[in-house]
């Protein structure tokens, strides 16, 4: 089974990587770029509001994709997609830099889900051939930066279960090879809210 979720995330990275590019941006500059994006995200990415995504300690080649899909309409929110309009590639380089250099902080997970949402995480769903999320996402979920896989370590349980929802509901279609949703679209809704809530707290 091991062997099996390696080829294909082994293959899935191939199919991804060349789509991508490392980000190499500077974080100085991006402390200065990112102002406005404080408004939301918070002056180090630790934002406030849970539906809003914390930023810190994002890898920055997730980052850089994001903003560029937001740019291109190929991810979908009316504010984003304002905020990122006039963003230069340099720019969308530092303000990911800038984040991608700063410290999440964790939240804690349901006592009551806690078990299911880090099976989940751990080991998958075998009945539903649905693989373990660590298997992208690292056991620690600090996620893959050279793959361009998000961590999800210490985000708002409100936050990733949204996007998790949306992937499900086909509203969020910006994962490569459709990665996301054809894991999602076997998972109840009980199983995603264990899965937010573990995530938030884990490190």
């Amino acid at each position: 089974m091991k062997k099996l979720v390696i080829v294909i995330v082994s293959v899935f990275i191939g199919s991804v990587m060349p789509q991508l590019t490392l980000a190499q941006g500077d974080a100085a500059a991006g402390q200065a770029k990112s102002a406005l994006c404080a408004t939301c995200h918070g002056s180090d990415g630790n934002s406030e509001l849970a539906v809003n995504p914390k930023l810190a300690g994002q890898n920055a080649l997730y980052l850089v994709k994001q903003l560029q899909d937001y740019q291109s309409g190929v991810r979908s929110d009316p504010t984003m997609s304002a905020m990122v309009l006039n963003l230069s590639e340099e720019d969308m380089q530092d303000i990911a830099a800038w984040y991608s250099s700063q410290q999440v902080t964790l939240q804690g997970a349901d006592p009551e889900t806690l078990q299911l949402g880090e099976t989940l995480y751990r080991a998958g769903n075998k009945e539903l051939s649905v693989a373990a999320c660590s298997a992208c996402h690292s056991p620690t979920g600090q996620g893959n930066a050279p793959a361009g896989f998000p961590s999800l370590s210490g985000q708002h349980a409100t936050y990733t279960l949204q996007q998790l929802e949306n992937f499900r509901s086909g509203e969020r279609q910006n994962d490569v090879s459709s990665m996301m949703r054809s894991v999602i679209e076997r998972l109840t809704g009980k199983e995603l809210e264990a899965l937010a809530s573990y995530v938030s707290g884990l490190n």
